[in-house]
């Protein structure tokens, strides 16, 4: 007669996938999606021993270095233990958030889910004439001509803002080329690709930004079988948040969010 931990080991083994949840804005702010934050979400997910990672996105984007090395994290894994890995995007995966879907061997989405603006953005305001009307000078003192760049507190200068939009479009050819490293001969043959427009659904299929329209349950049992198991791992709240002790901070957080997702109407 077999013994249990015998019997155990001979029974089928149900299909497991490991769903990583990426929701919310990228950046090292207080609740933000960082490399650091969902580290051991992505390690774990790919140590479960399944048969896919699935990502579950939705992401209005955020820091281009943060969604760089997320992305980077989970395509290293997903190489290392040659894990297919599926992203399905919900309402969105602009900008940052688009960089992690492609980090995905195939892209999934909704027919209203928005994908794209592959592009950098800076914001920000003038103060000057504010502080002027109240009879406040601004005094700054540097070491290094290119120390001050771009005071609130003062009017633009021309050569700040010339050095800004050289950053700016260094940044943009990083994205492009990763962007292209990853979808290849898949993408489009469309000037506007890569201008920061958005495109939704089955628009953005026919760019090559996504391979099909698709929900993560029906797909997943369609590929491994009614019996797959899935898995859920995401990046944990902080033990203040749990308990409520950082109610400023989180709603703080939450208004930088929800202005992230205003801008595509969410």
């Amino acid at each position: 007669m077999r013994s249990l931990p015998e019997l155990l080991r001979l029974r089928p083994r149900r299909p497991t996938v490991s769903v990583l949840r990426l929701q919310g804005a990228i950046g090292m702010g207080r609740g933000a999606l960082s490399d650091t934050g969902l580290a051991p979400a992505i390690e774990a997910a790919f140590a479960a021993r399944p048969v896919a990672v699935a990502l579950e996105i939705n992401s209005p984007g955020g820091s281009a270095v943060q969604s760089a090395l997320i992305a980077a994290r989970i395509r290293r894994l997903a190489d290392e233990r040659r894990i297919p890995v599926l992203a399905f995007v919900e309402d969105v995966a602009a900008s940052g958030g688009y960089w992690l879907a492609t980090s995905a061997d195939e892209i999934l989405v909704d027919r209203g889910s928005m994908l794209g603006s592959i592009g950098v953005i800076a914001a920000g305001f003038g103060f000057q004439d504010i502080i002027a009307r109240v009879g406040v000078e601004r005094r700054v003192h540097t070491a290094g001509r290119s120390k001050s760049l771009l005071d609130p507190f003062r009017p633009e200068r021309p050569e700040d803002v010339e050095r800004l939009e050289r950053w700016l479009s260094q940044l943009h050819d990083y994205f492009i080329d990763h962007v292209r490293s990853r979808r290849g001969a898949r993408l489009a043959d469309d000037p506007d690709l890569f201008t920061g427009e958005v495109w939704i659904g089955e628009r953005a299929v026919a760019k090559g930004l996504a391979d099909g329209v698709g929900h993560l349950a029906p797909t997943l049992k369609a590929r491994f079988g009614d019996k797959v198991r899935l898995r859920r791992f995401g990046a944990r709240r902080s033990l203040l948040s749990r308990m409520g002790l950082s109610l400023a901070h989180d709603a703080v957080a939450l208004i930088e969010e929800r202005a992230a997702f205003a801008r595509f109407g969410l």
